[in-house]
């Protein structure tokens, strides 16, 4: 493609699955995970910031879940915007436009005097943030060895965990401080603008990307550099590991770069099937070709109910827990504490996603996932509440990591940030008709409909993660 022969671009990858986990590979996973964890900072702040604007501004459950709703609804457009631009200008670049964008709307939020102007500036942060999540978890993937890829994709979405902790340390001890404790909070979360830069001239551009684009030669470069940062683990004395000629297998230079470096991962079958996309259409046809629409039609499906389910419930645990008699402080210190298991949650799916494989991880999350939400729903001490929630918080998350690691895997380079975009952009549109969603089923039933009713779409996910393909320790596809 643009140049670039299939034998190219696939020695790069086996080069790249060749490696061990270097301090560039660190770097790679940091730099990603720290925008990973700024983003889950800005989400989850809101959920704090809507219990204490509802006390302040007196608005009612529905402008809540219209505050709630529109980030979100800037998340669905950025995550299908996002994910056709990566395949097109790179996947640094846009990952840091995305941190920019969401960054200074943030920190613009801090300032609003009504909801009308709140509304507005959440719109464009969702954009933001919606458009670097699929960017950034199809970036990482393309620079983990195959051996690891799934562990270190659910790493990055370990992020999100460290994010959304910080979210509640910010909601227990700065939002209830002062009548201003809600703006400081919103100006904290102006940080990834700053960070953008960081990220724009810090980190390097995927060289799968690079090659598939014909710029072979600054692939070469980065991949080279990789593999210069695993020799210096080497034994004195030993060479780095090269280019394999057109067709031969990549070995180690020699012993003990071979005790280093695993053997590469097989690489993928030649797919009889779908072309490589060459343009914005083809890589949206590409995603309901003959070879992907059954892999479209699942992940979309579990990326719908998933982001159902989650942002309905955490979205409103807060406010749910003030209207249940608890103070805004003492529900605060609730939501911290259950937003503390979501760490071993990522911690238990970054080892199982390579023992069980994709589909078995995600779909045991979420099946926890949904007996915990029932629980949840039911109980009303406070130790079953926080146990239940923590477990709620444990499952769902770990079916999150799952659900990252898989969504770039199933498809080829060429439409690999388009089709994690384009399910990203679908499930944002069940995470904007869930905030709205839940006043009415509170209304209805209470917290046990309510998450029931979540629990069903976490079957329903389990159910439909069965139809995507396990690539566990296989290379990714560079069509």
């Amino acid at each position: 493609m643009n140049g670039t022969s299939t034998v190219e671009r696939r020695s790069l990858a086996q080069r790249l699955d060749a490696l061990p986990f270097t301090r560039k590979h660190g770097r790679v996973l940091g730099g990603s995970g720290i925008g990973w964890a700024l983003d889950a900072m800005d989400v989850g702040l809101i959920s704090f910031i809507i219990a204490a604007l509802a006390q302040q501004w007196g608005i009612d459950k529905g402008q809540s879940g219209l505050i709630a709703s529109i980030g979100f609804a800037g998340m669905a457009v950025g995550a299908s915007l996002g994910g056709l631009l990566a395949d097109r200008f790179g996947r640094r670049q846009v990952f840091a436009v995305t941190l920019l964008v969401y960054g200074v709307a943030t920190g613009a939020s801090a300032l609003v005097g009504g909801v009308g102007l709140l509304l507005v500036l959440r719109f464009f942060v969702g954009l933001g943030l919606g458009a670097e999540l699929p960017v950034a978890s199809t970036y990482v993937s393309e620079f983990a060895p195959a051996r690891m890829r799934g562990r270190l994709i659910v790493i990055l979405e370990a992020f999100w965990a460290v994010g959304w902790t910080a979210a509640a340390v910010i909601g227990y001890f700065v939002v209830p401080a002062s009548e201003h404790g809600w703006r400081w909070a919103f100006a904290l979360g102006a940080i990834p603008a700053v960070y953008a830069l960081v990220v724009r001239w810090g980190l390097p551009e995927s060289p799968r990307w690079l090659a598939g684009r014909g710029r072979t030669e600054q692939a070469e470069a980065i991949v080279a550099s990789f593999e210069a940062a695993a020799g210096s683990r080497r034994a004195p004395g030993a060479a780095p590991a090269s280019a394999p000629a057109p067709g031969a297998a990549s070995a180690p230079a020699d012993g003990a770069a071979a005790r280093t470096a695993a053997p590469a991962a097989p690489a993928a079958p030649d797919a009889p099937a779908a072309p490589v996309a060459v343009s914005t259409g083809g890589r949206l046809a590409a995603l309901w070709s003959a070879e992907f629409r059954g892999r479209t039609l699942s992940i979309w499906v579990v990326w719908f109910c998933v982001n159902f389910a989650y942002y309905g419930a955490f979205i409103w645990i807060p406010s749910i827990l003030v209207d249940a008699g608890f103070s805004l402080v003492r529900s605060f210190g609730f939501t911290l504490v259950i937003t503390l298991a979501q760490l071993p949650g990522y911690a238990v799916a970054a080892w199982l996603i390579e023992v069980w494989g994709r589909r078995l991880t995600l779909s045991v999350f979420l099946v926890g996932s949904a007996i915990s939400a029932i629980v949840f729903g039911t109980v009303h001490t406070e130790a079953a509440i926080i146990a239940s929630g923590m477990a709620l918080s444990f499952f769902n998350l770990g079916a999150w990591g799952a659900l990252y690691a898989v969504t770039p895997e199933i498809y080829p380079t060429s439409s690999r940030a388009t089709g994690a975009g384009w399910a990203a952009g679908v499930g944002r549109i069940a995470s904007i008709v869930a905030p709205l969603l839940v006043p009415v089923l509170l209304a209805a039933g209470g917290p046990g409909l309510t998450f029931s009713v979540f629990a069903v779409f976490f079957i329903v996910a389990a159910g439909a993660a069965w139809g995507l393909v396990d690539r566990r320790g296989t290379a990714l596809d560079d069509r």
